[in-house]
């Protein structure tokens, strides 16, 4: 724990302007930043003596549908000499693009593509920035909290013209009825039939 303390007091006094906050908290390093400093910030994290952050775990989002600014970038980095975690997040807008880290952490490539795919989040600079879990006809971005729950289309192999077509997904929105009854006392409808 103390060399987390020292790590964040290390990482502040160097990055002064660039770190809006900082906590340890779960045995990790959290900082927040602007956007426009994310290759900054990052690239002193992995080639700074003090750091060695020279693995990049994952990057995700988190989606705040309701906020000015909607969207969390995360990124999370690991030190194996230090044995440490960091977690860098930056909260940006909807139409707001983010610069690219595929020439820090060359594995950067695929997960921003899936950010990508996921929420619309676009990366300047990306060498091949297209979807990568979603089919290239998908419409909307699935992980983004406005995304209807059953999709737009629905995807299937058609028998008679052998080939896989694309139709309109025909649920509509307003038919989910959700149960948030204990499982352990049984259902009303379940209560009521063994009453019978």
């Amino acid at each position: 724990m103390n060399n987390l303390i020292n790590l964040e007091k290390k990482i502040n006094s160097q990055l002064t302007t660039k770190i809006n906050s900082s906590k340890v908290k779960h045995e990790q390093l959290y900082l927040n930043i602007d956007s426009e400093d994310i290759i900054d910030v990052l690239l002193f994290l992995k080639t700074n003596q003090a750091t060695k952050f020279k693995q990049l775990i994952d990057i995700t989002a988190v989606d705040f549908l309701e906020n000015e600014k909607r969207f969390k970038i995360v990124y999370l980095l690991l030190s194996h000499e230090l044995n440490m975690r960091v977690l860098v997040d930056s909260y940006i807008n909807d139409s707001e693009i983010i610069p690219s880290i595929t020439k820090i952490f060359p594995s950067a490539n695929w997960m921003e593509r899936e950010v990508f795919d996921m929420y619309g989040i676009s990366f300047k600079d990306h060498p091949d920035l297209r979807r990568i879990l979603t089919d290239y006809n998908f419409d909307g971005f699935p992980l983004r909290k406005d995304f209807p729950l059953t999709g737009h289309t629905e995807v299937r192999y058609n028998e008679e013209t052998k080939k896989v077509s694309y139709e309109p997904v025909k649920l509509e929105q307003n038919y989910r009825n959700f149960d948030y009854e204990s499982p352990w006392e049984g259902t009303k409808y379940i209560k009521e039939q063994t009453k019978k």
